[in-house]
């Protein structure tokens, strides 16, 4: 995913705890979700540069200059501007991007619809 084609700002925003709350009917249960995402795509875009990176390693054992690529700087630059995991994760929350579920509310809800079927 090209994060750096979200419409998630780059600085924190102030938000409206009820507007994050709206689909979860709980705050508590929306920054869980939200947290979980974070660390989703925090996980993603580590091992996005991790892959990048790999390509200017050395593996050479010598005491020599480290040498400076231009090619690295640049990809290092471009995932310090990218916005927070944290925001891009809350931006997504926001647009309905996140698949979420409550297994309990789920298994509620099937015993509920059981019950009418037996009475």
């Amino acid at each position: 995913m090209d994060y750096k084609k979200s419409k998630a700002p780059v600085n924190t925003v102030t938000r409206n705890i009820m507007d994050l709350c709206e689909d979860t009917g709980n705050i508590y249960e929306s920054v869980a979700i939200i947290a979980k995402r974070a660390n989703q795509i925090s996980i993603q875009i580590k091992d996005d540069l991790s892959k990048k990176l790999a390509e200017f390693a050395s593996y050479n054992d010598s005491l020599e200059e480290v040498f400076e690529n231009r090619e690295q700087i640049e990809i290092s630059r471009y995932y310090e501007k990218l916005p927070k995991p944290s925001l891009l994760a809350t931006q997504e929350f926001v647009e309905d991007k996140i698949y979420w579920r409550d297994p309990a509310r789920d298994s509620q809800q099937s015993s509920n619809s059981d019950g009418d079927r037996l009475s």
